[in-house]
């Protein structure tokens, strides 16, 4: 499956590489999804705040994702470890579904390894997207 270009604020970008540092550092159990997370930091394309597109998936975008083999719709906002609380449908960016969202835009489609197997996820809508809004903090 060819990757599509993924789309990273330098904000999120700086963020996110302090993250990975701080969980390398202490160990990190998952350390698979620290690397995932890493590939996806070097293909991406960074941009400023103000110029990623509206209908990216950025840190703390509330985005609803279609699963194109069950037809599911999932609701999810894109958060920091600290932020994280599943049941709120808020999801870390170090859960493999999170690390696999990052910088998508709608109607992307990707694939990304989970605990439960192989999912095949397409961004149906963003519905908040903090940038959208001129938050570029």
């Amino acid at each position: 499956m060819k990757l599509n270009t993924i789309y990273i604020t330098r904000v999120d970008l700086e963020k996110i590489r302090d993250l990975i540092w701080e969980a390398q550092n202490k160990g990190y159990r998952g350390s698979a999804y620290i690397q995932a997370l890493k590939d996806e930091l070097d293909r991406a394309e960074i941009v400023n705040p103000q110029d990623v597109p509206p209908d990216v998936i950025t840190m703390n975008t509330k985005a609803v994702l279609l699963d194109t083999e069950t037809g599911e719709l999932m609701e999810f906002t894109l958060v920091f470890p600290a932020d994280a609380d599943v049941a709120q449908g808020k999801i870390s960016i170090l859960a493999p579904i999170g690390t696999g969202m990052l910088g998508y835009r709608v109607g992307d489609v990707f694939e990304w390894n989970t605990p439960g197997g192989k999912r095949k996820l397409r961004v149906d809508k963003i519905l908040e997207q903090p940038e959208a809004s001129g938050n570029y903090d």
